[in-house]
């Protein structure tokens, strides 16, 4: 158990290291958010209605979910390069714990998907994001956010297994979450959707995360919203991590 902390913390770092010496991941973990804020904010939001409070307030809370879910990607394209090089091979030689080598990757992404809310709040800020919300309640819409973030990790690690080449995996990422986000109350109400895809957004992952994590920081009706994101992280955990183990660990076996 203690090489297991130990062989954890050490890969945790090497993600970190490698992030901050990668300009294309700090590029998708920064610029690429700021740019999605600027351009709703300045773009679509003065042709947007969502009633209530202002576009940029709206709009946040699907900022922050839609980049963890693209933060999915950098777990799977890093790991899915691993692989690519042989690296991944090399650390099956040594005598260290097989799951710190997916686990200290997730939780790097939980440290970089943090770091990414906290640029996300202070543009938001600079663009006029007024958030309403307690000390607690942001506390609590964090917590989501970073639970979220563990969840989706866990998917990008079992889709890099499944498809260990970088360009193939990040075509068929992109195809995945783009629906995901943008099918979804993220942007806009779900209820100027037609019925079919509203029916989808309503129940989808994204929109019960973006809506709790609105609801909190704008001191709105929280409803159910915060149940059925947590049921959902757990549900998506209880799928996506034994898999990952049982493919990393036949990956290992060839």
């Amino acid at each position: 158990m203690k090489n297991t902390f130990a062989d954890t913390w050490l890969l945790f770092k090497r993600s970190i290291t490698h992030t901050f010496r990668s300009p294309e991941i700090l590029v998708g973990i920064t610029i690429s958010p700021v740019m999605f804020v600027l351009l709703f904010r300045y773009v679509f939001g003065g042709a947007i209605d969502v009633g209530g409070t202002t576009y940029v307030n709206f709009l946040m809370a699907g900022i922050f979910v839609q980049t963890i879910a693209f933060g999915a990607l950098t777990t799977a394209i890093s790991l899915a390069s691993d692989m690519e090089k042989g690296i991944v091979e090399r650390f099956f030689t040594l005598p260290m714990s097989r799951s710190a080598i997916l686990t200290g990757r997730t939780i790097a992404d939980l440290l970089r998907n943090l770091f990414t809310i906290f640029v996300m709040i202070v543009v938001g800020v600079l663009v006029g994001y007024r958030p309403d919300g307690s000390l607690a309640d942001w506390a609590l819409a964090l917590g989501l956010l970073l639970f979220f973030s563990f969840a989706i990790s866990w998917v990008g690690a079992l889709m890099a297994l499944g498809i260990p080449n970088v360009e193939a995996l990040q075509q068929i990422s992109f195809i995945i979450i783009l629906p995901l986000t943008f099918a979804s109350s993220a942007f806009v109400q779900t209820s100027s959707m037609p019925a079919g895809l509203q029916a989808f957004a309503d129940h989808q992952p994204v929109t019960q995360v973006v809506n709790a994590v609105r609801a909190l920081t704008l001191e709105q009706p929280v409803g159910n919203s915060i149940t059925a994101s947590i049921a959902w992280c757990v549900g998506i955990l209880i799928v996506a991590l034994p898999l990952s183990a049982f493919v990393f660990k036949r990956v290992g076996s060839r």
